[in-house]
């Protein structure tokens, strides 16, 4: 039996691969009070080249700080991308993503205050060394509120 190889799909997810710096605002909603938002990312893909891992460190005006690990991968079955993260605040988030040309837009769910929400997060890559990103949250699929928006860029060697 033959190691299995990477989907080539993964091409695109090594558009994220490197260091980068996010900044962002957060808006006032269940999940906090808002303030600025900045992170960093070190990215690097693990032996066997299906899961690009992600390191984040970040802080949050009127939260504080706290750090993070994502994994991102895709799924060959269910043709969709995965984006698995573990963070200091407790969460476990669990999204699937697709793209569509400079566009990647990532679905999943989150239990705040009691209910869940759905959450829709959008990147849009700019150049080979920034996005844009939006982070919105709806109760049912169908009125969305933008809970965090900005700008990523990739640290440059």
């Amino acid at each position: 039996m033959q190691m299995p190889k990477p989907a080539s799909e993964l091409k695109k997810v090594d558009y994220f691969a490197g260091n980068w710096t996010s900044e962002g605002d957060m808006k006032p909603s269940p999940m906090g009070p808002g303030g600025k938002m900045t992170m960093t990312e070190h990215n690097q893909w693990m032996d066997g080249g299906f899961f690009l891992t992600m390191h984040s460190e970040f802080k949050i005006e009127a939260m504080g700080s706290g750090s993070g690990v994502a994994y991102m991968g895709y799924d060959p079955d269910k043709k969709v991308y995965t984006y698995d993260e573990f963070n200091s605040m407790g969460e476990a988030v669990h999204s699937t993503g697709t793209v569509d040309g400079n566009t990647w837009q990532w679905n999943g769910e989150r239990h705040v205050g009691g209910s869940t929400m759905k959450t829709r997060f959008v990147i849009k890559t700019l150049s080979p060394t920034s996005y844009t990103f939006k982070f919105e949250m709806s109760p049912d699929g169908n009125n969305w509120s933008t809970v965090m928006d900005g700008k990523a860029t990739k640290d440059q060697f």
